[in-house]
């Protein structure tokens, strides 16, 4: 069962520290110009935490839309580097909003904005009235700062969205929110991309390049074979921001353009479950997206995990 249903508020939050390309190449074997041709990146913030990045960026999206935290049921928070391992980061964030309802994480590496949002709407499906949704990574907790594979992609930040039931037809019928969505994992593919407590990551850059791509464009493309519609009738596609090249690939295999892109990364870096919101949230703040348009978010991460959401956007 689907229910009409919007996103109604949304806010980012990024730390005030920024890392340029000339700063790390000063202190890595890099550049500027390596840098941009291989990732499109050319700054990234750092510092802070998963549990402060998120609170700010929720109190944005609840303020944005003039609700108080305590008509909220239920609080979600995608991250994979939350600062404690118990309790969940969305307890903590729950608990300095003054929200109401249940507080979960979701760690789906820089897939997991995703499904959070599909849980979400299945709340809402049932009978919440308020869901926020959280991503949110710092990812320089777990990223060796000498390594420069991994070192110039990945940063910190979080956005956040508020989702509220609405009256309407439901997106089957035309109205507003959840219109379908896609999910998987390939286990098997695990080593490509992981981190052991204590860290750092390790990530086999080649390889992860390659899947992201395919399973970008499977991924989009079964979310809207499920909708029986095409790449044609999106208005705004949000891909993961991982790299630039990956987007590139993954749009011309598509067969979407640029113009229907939102694309962050430039000023952003990889910033795992915050990557699709901070472009959702630019996008938005750029009136990209008008009433009944259909945006379709795709985002790729370790696992390796992948998901779709095809959205029915209500202004």
């Amino acid at each position: 069962m689907s229910v009409a249903s919007a996103i109604v508020g949304w806010g980012t939050a990024l730390p005030d520290t920024v890392v340029t390309n000339a700063d790390l190449q000063a202190r890595l074997d890099t550049s500027d110009e390596w840098i941009v041709e291989r990732s499109g990146i050319r700054r990234r913030h750092i510092g802070s935490s998963v549990a402060d990045l998120a609170t700010e960026a929720a109190r944005a999206a609840l303020a944005r839309h003039g609700v108080p935290a305590s008509s909220i049921d239920l609080t979600i928070v995608a991250t994979s580097t939350a600062e404690d391992v118990i309790p969940p980061a969305a307890s903590v964030v729950q608990h300095r909003l003054g929200a109401g309802g249940g507080a979960v994480d979701v760690n789906g590496a820089c897939a997991g904005f995703v499904p959070a949002l599909v849980a979400a709407y299945g709340a809402l499906a049932l009978d919440a009235q308020r869901v926020l949704v959280v991503g949110a990574d710092c990812m320089s907790r777990i990223v060796d700062p000498d390594d420069r594979s991994t070192a110039v992609l990945f940063a910190d930040g979080a956005a956040a969205v508020l989702l509220q039931r609405t009256a309407g037809p439901a997106p089957a019928e035309g109205g507003p929110g959840l219109v379908s969505y896609d999910l998987g994992s390939d286990g098997d593919a695990h080593d490509l991309l992981y981190c052991r407590q204590g860290g750092p990551m390790v990530m086999n850059g080649r390889q992860v390049f390659r899947r992201a791509v395919r399973m970008t464009v499977d991924s989009a493309t079964a979310a809207l074979e499920r909708a029986k519609l095409t790449i044609d009738d999106v208005a705004l596609f949000v891909p993961h921001q991982a790299n630039l090249r990956i987007i590139e690939a993954a749009g011309a295999r598509l067969g979407i353009g640029p113009d229907r892109v939102a694309v962050v990364i430039a000023e952003t870096g990889n910033t795992s479950a915050a990557s699709v919101p901070l472009a959702l949230a630019a996008a938005l703040d750029a009136g990209r997206l008008r009433h009944g348009d259909l945006l379709l978010m795709t985002a790729v991460g370790a696992g390796m995990s992948w998901g779709s959401a095809l959205v029915r956007w209500a202004s």
